[in-house]
């Protein structure tokens, strides 16, 4: 296994925690032996980015590299690829898809093409068919020639609830409990180096968006099975590598918050219309706040007006 000089200098540098621009919008960050995060940007999808606009996770194990989410596109695959390859010269042996957003799958016909075999939740899948269509359209708004290539492929295995991945002498537990930002999302735990990687059950430094589930109360739930193994490292879905204390802080805090307020606000009679007016500034700070906080609270209305 080759690594790269830039990676090796960087973990033994202390207080420095990311690598250098590698590909695009992509950035890689060190978490422990043998695991990275690869952070793309806050921002909107765009040609720039080809979808990359989310975390993904890489480990390395002697039997080949799993990579944790494929890329929103084959070209955002692609550049994914280039910045695996900076890190380690295993091939990519398999692929979880975490979840049913494009960036959590719409990569996955180039991995496949490269040999890798995808994994993902029966309900990811089900999102994937169901929601296709509708990723392609807005994806070709926002990335023109950049979506060229890309076609829907679905996952080789799949299961319901619980999948273990034994590879390399690593063993990947990937766990579904119900919805969370998709209906079909899933969390990976890799006890052997106490990392979690959590897809977009977990945003740390941006607003999450309440959607396409709008299941807060799932997504909670989902959130304490996460919480309740104890990881000292989180790769979340969107956001650097992190704690569990940041990724309490940022979306399961967050969540609570949009609940309890909206009750109040139902409770109390208000309207949908007033939703927005809620107090949402102790999250005022996250990437994607002014764009998301006010649908995040209508949305939660819709959701909880009926409960």
């Amino acid at each position: 296994m080759k690594i790269k000089l830039i990676i090796a200098a960087l973990l033994a540098l202390p207080g420095l925690a990311m690598a250098e621009n590698l590909t695009g919008s992509l950035t890689v960050q060190p978490v422990t032996d043998n695991v990275w995060a690869i952070v793309g940007e806050t921002a909107q999808r765009s040609p720039a980015n080809l979808a990359n606009n989310a975390t993904f996770g890489l480990v390395v194990t002697q039997d080949g590299a799993v990579l944790v989410d494929p890329g929103g596109s084959w070209q955002g695959a692609e550049a994914l690829h280039e910045v695996v390859r900076s890190v380690t010269d295993q091939s990519v042996a398999y692929v979880i898809n975490t979840g049913g957003q494009d960036h959590r799958w719409l990569g996955n016909g180039y991995w496949q093409a490269q040999g890798a075999t995808v994994i993902a939740s029966d309900a990811a899948v089900e999102d994937h068919h169901a929601r296709a269509s509708q990723h392609l359209s807005a994806l070709a708004h926002f990335l023109g020639d950049g979506l060229d290539g890309t076609e829907p492929a679905y996952a080789d295995v799949t299961f319901a609830n619980d999948y273990q991945l034994d590879v390399g002498g690593f063993s990947f537990e990937i766990i579904h409990r119900g919805p969370a930002h998709t209906l079909g999302d899933s969390f990976v735990w890799l006890e052997a180096r106490d990392v979690m990687f959590t897809g977009d059950i977990v945003y740390v430094d941006r607003l999450l968006g309440n959607g396409p589930a709008r299941d807060t109360d799932s997504w909670i739930s989902v959130f304490d099975a996460m919480a309740a193994l104890k990881p000292a490292h989180i790769v979340p879905g969107h956001g650097p590598a992190t704690n569990l204390a940041t990724a309490r802080r940022d979306t399961y805090d967050y969540l609570v918050n949009l609940r309890t307020q909206i009750g109040a606000l139902i409770e109390d009679g208000g309207d949908i219309i007033d939703a927005p007016k809620i107090d949402q500034s102790a999250w005022a700070h996250l990437a994607q706040f002014d764009a998301l906080a006010g649908r995040n609270a209508q949305a939660t209305y819709e959701e909880m007006e009926w409960e």
